[in-house]
Formats: C-alpha cells, structure tokens, sequence
C-alpha cells in the first residue's frame, strides 16, 4: 500500500469535506479548511494518500465519486493541528469510513503529535467526547492525561467532551518518536510532514 503523509492543500480541501460529513455531526465548512490551508499562520493540517484501488463502498456510498473503482491516489483520512505559544492543539482527526481499521488514524495521531515536537511546543491537547471510548483509548495509549471536562461543549447534542492533554516531557518526546518510527515501519509511508514545513512558509510558492 503506497501511503503519503504530506500537508493538506487548497486542492485536497473537497475530498477533505467530503470525508468531514462521513465522520462528524459538525462539520467544518470548505471556507474553514481553505483558511486554515491558505491562510492561517499556526495551523498545521496533513493529509494521508493512499494509492489503491478503491475498497468496495458499503450503501449509498458506492455510487460516489470517491469510492469508484478506478485506481488512483486520493486522501483516505486527515488532522488538523494549531500551534500557538507553548500550546499545540489537535483541532480535529478523522479517517475515511471504508479505510478504518487499517491504524491509519494512529498515523496521523502520531504524526501530528511528532510534529508538535519538532515545533518544540510543551504539551499536546484535544477535545474529545466523554461517549467516544474508542478513540480515548487511543490517546490514552499516546499518554495522553484528561485534565477535566467542558460541559456542553458539542452543540448538536451538548455532549460534554474531555480535555484531554500530553505534556511533551523529554521521556514523552522519546516515547512519541519511538511509535512514530515503529508506525512507518509497519505501514511504510513516506513522510512528508513532521520535519518539514507547510507550503506556505516557502518562498515562491502558494499554499
């Protein structure tokens, strides 16, 4: 399986939607993730590609374009990462339904807490639902702490969500840069991302 890690861009940010209504009640909109590509000065958002022949779609979702059976590359999931002072904030992390279960999400869990190391932030935080077990486990693995609760914090349904936080101690830092090497090992992607800075940071070149 040929996987990419690499940052998003303003072409990505259709197939990102589209993934975003997939996974989430509360969907970003195309302009949030188009700022956050084009124009926002501490976001950090990655993509994964893959280049596969596309996996039999389950219901509707096999009538779409994104499911079709050609071959090809597209993005099969994607983060979003805010770096501001000593904070870096995983604003949101989703995998395409019909390419879970393959630890894809991990890799960008990973990635994106590795590259909080390498922009030398203190700690890593996010939101999570206090329902979503599954995925707290996993950040629970990545020694994540929960700090406390924000009540409320989910408009559809006022599901409150757990502050959860990684303080990126020198022992954390090891650890991270362990599981990231061992993930690349396992799923063999290139990595495009955590060492390298988004588009927009370059001379010459738009994001």
């Amino acid at each position: 399986m040929n996987l990419t890690l690499r940052y998003m861009t303003l072409q990505d940010v259709p197939q990102v939607v589209y993934i975003d209504r997939l996974a989430f009640d509360l969907p970003w909109s195309e302009h949030s993730y188009a700022y956050e590509v084009s124009e926002s000065t501490y976001s950090y958002m990655v993509v994964l590609e893959a280049e596969t022949p596309a996996l039999a779609a389950r219901g509707w979702r096999r009538w779409l374009p994104l499911n079709g059976r050609s071959t090809g590359r597209r993005i099969v999931g994607y983060g979003g990462l805010w770096h501001i002072m000593s904070e870096a904030h995983i604003s949101t992390i989703a995998v395409h339904p019909d390419y879970r279960g393959r630890g894809w999400g991990e890799i960008l869990l990973a990635a994106m807490v590795q590259r909080a190391v390498v922009l030398a932030a203190g700690f890593v935080a996010l939101e999570v639902r206090v329902s979503n077990t599954k995925a707290q486990n996993l950040y629970h693995k990545y020694d994540f702490e929960t700090v406390g609760t924000k009540s409320h914090y989910y408009r559809n349904n006022n599901e409150d969500a757990y502050d959860m936080r990684l303080p990126l101690t020198a022992a954390n830092q090891q650890r991270t840069g362990e599981r990231f090497r061992a993930l690349q090992a396992r799923h063999i992607f290139a990595d495009l991302y955590t060492a390298h800075e988004p588009p927009r940071a370059q001379p010459g070149r738009m994001a």
